[in-house]
């Protein structure tokens, strides 16, 4: 079962909730993990299960970088807000260098989201599948 990491920042929020709610019904076929305060917002508003961790500043988004290197996350939605300062930047580009690392796709904003909510409902994700094919020839 492919797993779904979801993180928005607060001014982000309210279209991560429409967002779960457009694609509840792909979203629900699938083991979601979120951030704490992320997290509680979506299960209010949805009927979906999450398993929430820390809030991003309090080490959420390091939470989700561990599941990430132990491959128990397979797409990543970080819903940024490109237009705010966030006091803990670094934790969030640690977690996108480990997307980078580990090739997990991750998502910034809510058009790269659809596209990869979409492909996943059509099963398009074989990335794991090419990566184990490519890195036993290097």
């Amino acid at each position: 079962m492919m797993k779904i990491a979801l993180v928005a920042h607060d001014k982000m929020k309210k279209t991560m909730v429409g967002f779960c709610i457009a694609y509840e019904d792909i979203l629900k076929k699938y083991k979601i993990y979120a951030t704490g305060t992320t997290g509680k917002i979506v299960m209010d508003e949805t009927g979906l299960e999450i398993e929430r961790l820390a809030s991003g500043p309090l080490g959420g988004d390091q939470q989700i970088g561990s599941l990430i290197v132990n491959q128990e996350v397979d797409l990543v939605i970080f819903l940024r807000d490109p237009l705010t300062s966030q006091a803990h930047e670094t934790d969030i580009q640690a977690l996108i260098r480990l997307c980078d690392v580990y090739y997990v796709p991750i998502a910034t904003n809510l058009a790269s989201a659809e596209i990869f909510i979409k492909a996943l409902d059509r099963g398009e994700f074989s990335f794991r599948e090419v990566r184990k094919t490519t890195s036993q020839r290097v």
